[in-house]
């Protein structure tokens, strides 16, 4: 309802400027309206109130994953070499189409989409109601008449409540409330310092398969056996994340702190513990989306496309990834070296809750390189400024898979992961990302160089 509210004040909001309506063609507030700036200000918009809303990785590649889906379904109909998702996407049905003979503004009603359905998704909704207002405000500037804008924004919330249909299925709400397990069995996984928080969605594997047959279809080799007789291959990995810690240069703290990407870090002084807030792993890679889609001057419909695929590939990473993690079950760093080499060891970053087989930065990371790889292309060079105003400065890539090669080795820096979990990891979010533009596009993935 007051989502519906919300609409009417804009439109009469809108209205209340027909005086001065510039007047322009069709062609002219089209072209306008497909600025891609508008997008980029949406999705900014989202990981705005998904930092705001502390949702975990994996639930804001769902919401990141339905905010787009909408983006893109709703504009597809208006715009030629693009086609809808439907019967692509496990059991997606086609989209409402738009109504013959009618002048529509397709970017308005993919924009609309995207924010109706970041609304629903989030806690925050209050959050987009200044953006929304101005935001809107800006099609009525460029001169779209006031029942073109009115039916656009329709036709945005048909797509919206179609997609808000299709997640209801995904069975996201069967699988709240479970706790994991501790068995507290040699190797497998307990809660970690200082928070001791409980594991982190124990069915996230039960959740829909964006593109990928089954959640263990990309499934990893066995993790290397638990067993801490000194000179073991286990025994090994642990005492390898020791001595990095022990021994670590300024250039590995700053790479395990530029991608540290934890949505909520409990910080501990004294008797005073706060916790801070940043973006996800998921909300970094789009971001790093938005800039190379701007640094190659994409056009709308490539920079949703460019979004969307991606958004995509980080969801169905995060399934694969956590199907293996809750299989393996297996024992953090931090537990192994307080136990059996030095109990005053702390790792460099906070350890996530969770299981630490296979690391998920790494899987995500691989699969949106893959597919920004295919839609970009390889050795494409960028800046990465993300999370510069988190204090996590800047840092610079000569591709995209040298950044989730980086992103990868980052967890290893911190302390949070072994060797092995990072390198299956990332031929695990490999396989993943081009799995699912070919799928979705039916191109091939590049060549490695």
């Amino acid at each position: 309802m007051k989502n519906r509210i919300l609409w009417v004040l804009c439109i009469g909001s809108l209205w209340s400027f027909a005086g001065c309506q510039p007047k322009a063609t069709p062609e002219e507030y089209n072209a306008k309206a497909a600025e891609p700036e508008r997008y980029h200000q949406c999705v900014k918009q989202l990981t705005d109130v998904i930092i705001h809303d502390i949702f975990s990785p994996p639930v804001a590649s769902r919401i990141y994953g339905y905010a787009n889906l909408a983006g893109y379904e709703a504009m597809v109909a208006g715009q030629p070499g693009y086609e809808s998702l439907a019967g692509k996407l496990r059991k997606f049905t086609a989209a409402p189409k738009p109504e013959p003979g009618q002048q529509y503004c397709f970017p308005l009603a993919s924009t609309r989409a995207f924010l109706t359905v970041g609304r629903n998704l989030t806690f925050s909704g209050d959050m987009f109601d200044g953006f929304e207002k101005d935001f809107y405000e800006q099609y009525q500037a460029i001169g779209v008449p006031d029942d073109v804008i009115e039916r656009s924004m329709a036709y945005g919330e048909a797509v919206a409540k179609h997609i808000m249909e299709f997640a209801g299925k995904d069975s996201y709400k069967q699988t709240r409330g479970f706790k994991h397990t501790v068995t507290n069995a040699e190797g497998t996984w307990v809660p970690t310092p200082p928070a001791y928080m409980e594991a982190a969605e124990p069915k996230w594997m039960q959740i829909r398969c964006w593109v990928m047959d089954t959640c263990s279809q990309f499934m990893p080799p066995k993790a290397i056996p638990y067993n801490m007789t000194k000179g073991s291959p286990f025994y090994k990995l642990a005492d390898e994340v020791y001595q990095i810690g022990i021994h670590q240069t300024e250039e590995q703290r700053k790479i395990a702190f530029f991608w540290d990407d934890n949505a909520f870090v409990m910080n501990v002084a004294g008797h005073v513990s706060y916790a801070s807030k940043k973006m996800t792993p998921g909300g970094h890679w789009l971001a790093i989306a938005a800039t190379v889609s701007r640094q190659k001057k994409a056009d709308f419909a490539k920079t949703v496309q460019a979004y969307t695929l991606t958004s995509f590939a980080l969801a169905d990473g995060f399934i694969s990834c956590w199907d293996e993690k809750y299989r393996s079950n297996r024992i953090r760093p931090e537990t192994v070296i307080n136990k059996f080499i030095d109990p005053k060891w702390t790792p460099y970053l906070q350890t996530p809750p969770f299981p630490e087989y296979t690391s998920g930065h790494s899987v995500i990371s691989a699969a949106a390189a893959e597919v920004l790889t295919i839609l970009y292309g390889d050795n494409v060079a960028f800046t990465d400024s993300t999370e510069n105003p988190y204090g996590h400065g800047v840092r610079s890539f000569k591709s995209f898979r040298e950044a989730a090669l980086e992103a990868s080795y980052s967890r290893l820096y911190g302390g949070i992961h072994f060797r092995d979990a990072l390198d299956f990891g990332n031929v695990q979010g490999r396989k993943v990302g081009e799995y699912v533009v070919e799928k979705l596009t039916g191109k091939q993935a590049v060549a490695k160089r």
